[in-house]
């Protein structure tokens, strides 16, 4: 019998690792571009994390600045680190692209570390279903490499796909959005500040 493809993208099986690194990391890289960011929306604005993982640092420095947060990740173990982090929170254990969380709409959604797990056209695809639950004048920020390129990741071995700025630029705007900022973190990270128009 097949075994169904890991739509974890190989963080199931790494899963203790992760949580017992970034994942008990409660000033982790992110939190501070993420707490920042967060000061444009409204109070107690409804916010997505995509691939929220255990939900420490992102969704935890999103949840004790008031707003009503949302997670989605398809590892079970670490939506179970999840649960027991923010009990009180909604979290679905399901691919991001595949997420019940898109039959409703969200004033903001994240996607720290990401997008470039998911395929070319998955992310493609995600960036029009993101732009389809936020309003006008929604946000939504995610990671991902400013060049286009590929490479092995760090602690899956599983290959991860930037698709560069210019090509993350045309997904953004085809789906009636901007890309209205940039940044780079001390860890290299690269941020796409993005907006409904």
């Amino acid at each position: 019998m097949l075994e169904p493809p890991d739509k974890s993208n190989g963080y199931e099986r790494i899963a203790p690792i992760f949580i017992s690194g970034r994942g008990q990391n409660h000033v982790g890289v992110g939190a501070s571009v993420v707490a920042e960011w967060s000061q444009a929306l409204p109070q107690g604005a409804t916010v997505l994390d995509l691939g929220c993982g255990p939900g420490v640092p992102i969704s935890e420095t999103l949840i004790q600045r008031g707003f009503d947060v949302y997670g989605v990740d398809a590892s079970p173990t670490m939506v179970a680190a999840f649960r027991t982090h923010f009990p009180a929170t909604p979290v679905q254990c399901a691919a991001v692209e595949d997420s019940d969380f898109f039959g409703r709409s969200f004033d903001a959604v994240v996607a720290w570390g990401l997008f470039f797990l998911l395929a070319a056209e998955a992310q493609r695809r995600l960036i029009t279903k993101v732009a389809a639950v936020l309003p006008r004048g929604g946000r939504m920020l995610f990671t991902a490499p400013s060049q286009a390129c590929s490479w092995a990741d760090a602690m899956t071995g599983q290959t991860s796909v930037s698709l560069g700025l210019n090509e993350y630029r045309k997904a953004i705007e085809t789906s009636r959005m901007l890309l209205v900022g940039t940044q780079r973190d001390r860890g290299e990270n690269h941020y796409y500040f993005v907006q409904k128009e």
